[in-house]
This record gives C-alpha cells, structure tokens and sequence, in this order.
C-alpha cells in the first residue's frame, strides 16, 4: 500500500519538477521545497512503518530505489510529452500533483500524527502551510 501510494505521488511531482526545468524556466524552488518537505517525512514514516511490521533494510531500500527510477522515468515521460504542452495541459498536471500531494498526506501522514501527537498535529499543518506559502512568495 505505501508503494502504489508513493508511486501515486511520486510520479506527478517528478513530471511537474521535468516539465519545469525542460520548459526553460528551471526547476521552482517553491515547488522543489514543497516536493521535498513534504516526501521527506513520509519516507521515514514509511520506512519505520515497514521496520515495525519486520521488513528487512534490504527490502526497505529496494523498495524506495525502485519508487525513485520510476518516478525519474515519469520525470523523463513529462519531459517527452509535455515539454512542449500548452499552459492549461501544464496547469492540470500540477494540479493533479497537488492532488496527489493532499491525498498522501490526508491519507497517510495527518492519521500517523493524529496518532502519535494529538495536541500537535494542527498546529504543524498550519506551520507547513504557512512556510510553503512563504516560500513560494519568496521567489
């Protein structure tokens, strides 16, 4: 589940994250922070989930370099045959990535913190929230 899961999330970020820099823009620093802080905690609450339930380093491991080629290779695929797409074609897909995004984290990251911190965990959405938007006013 957290493997089709992160495939779901992965591949259309990394197809927005190749369009933007094959379109000659480069790559939006906002949308590579956002990409980043937000797969950087599911990763390692995925990976502790898979420890706990007595998955070895070897399979942890594999799993997330086979996620990382096929969202490079997605990465790749947006690049191919949306690199030269119109606006409103690049404008869905960010935003299914950002539905994607919202998903995993609904799904997956807001029930483990509700779990492990009650009191915490809405106030570290809005913070997230509120860094996300200062980043992308920054640029």
């Amino acid at each position: 589940m957290i493997a089709i899961g992160s495939l779901l999330d992965g591949i259309p970020e990394s197809v927005v994250l190749c369009v933007s820099l094959f379109a000659g823009g480069g790559v939006s620093l906002p949308m590579f922070a956002a990409i980043f802080l937000s797969n950087f905690p599911e990763g390692l609450t995925s990976a502790l989930g898979m420890r706990k339930a007595g998955r070895s380093t070897i399979y942890i491991f594999a799993l997330w370099c086979s996620i990382a080629v096929i969202s490079g290779l997605a990465s790749l695929a947006g690049a191919a045959f949306l690199g030269d797409a119109p606006p409103a074609v690049l404008a869905l897909v960010n935003a299914v990535a950002a539905g994607a995004l919202l998903t995993m984290v609904s799904d997956t990251m807001l029930p483990e913190a509700v779990e492990g911190e009650h009191g915490a965990t809405g106030l570290l959405v809005v913070i997230g929230l509120l860094l996300a938007f200062a980043i992308s006013q920054a640029e």
